[in-house]
């Protein structure tokens, strides 16, 4: 799941029309491969202890940063054609599928550190999530996204 997923990234960034998906889904390339990094570690550790690791997620920017930091240096009128949105909604697709499982990981959990390890990675899926759908937002109507999320007003 974690290397189909940061294959697709890759690929579909590198076709990208516009830096901020480009960045984004670069980001969430780099996010995938942490995951499948960790499931390795485990299943090491596991292999040579018998028994479920302490592992943590790094903290590094988060996609939520990298999509801000991206929006604010973004250029009015970035293109995005129709294949690109196709791909985002695969991509959310994808991430809803990664939740669900780690969600339903958790629950089959056999040990606290099992299922803390399932919650932080489900959590990093939602928020991967949550962020591609602002970013379909953003590539559909790019001046309404930043009324809604600047929330300006008038004096």
């Amino acid at each position: 799941m974690e290397v189909d997923g940061k294959e697709f990234y890759l690929k579909v960034g590198g076709r990208c029309r516009n830096e901020v998906g480009k960045r984004l889904l670069t980001a969430l390339a780099a996010a995938e491969d942490v995951h499948r990094q960790k499931f390795e570690s485990i299943f090491e550790a596991a292999r040579l202890r018998r028994s479920w690791p302490k592992i943590t997620l790094p903290a590094p920017k988060t996609i939520r940063t990298i999509f801000a930091e991206a929006l604010a240096q973004a250029k009015p009128g970035a293109e995005s054609p129709s294949t690109e949105m196709a791909a985002v909604d695969k991509a959310i697709g994808m991430e809803i599928a990664s939740y669900d499982y780690y969600k339903g990981q958790s629950k089959n959990a056999a040990s606290g550190l099992e299922k803390e390890f399932y919650e932080a990675v489900a959590a990093e899926e939602h928020i991967h999530h949550m962020t591609l759908l602002d970013y379909k937002e953003y590539i559909v109507d790019p001046a309404a996204w930043f009324v809604k999320t600047e929330h300006p007003s008038f004096d």
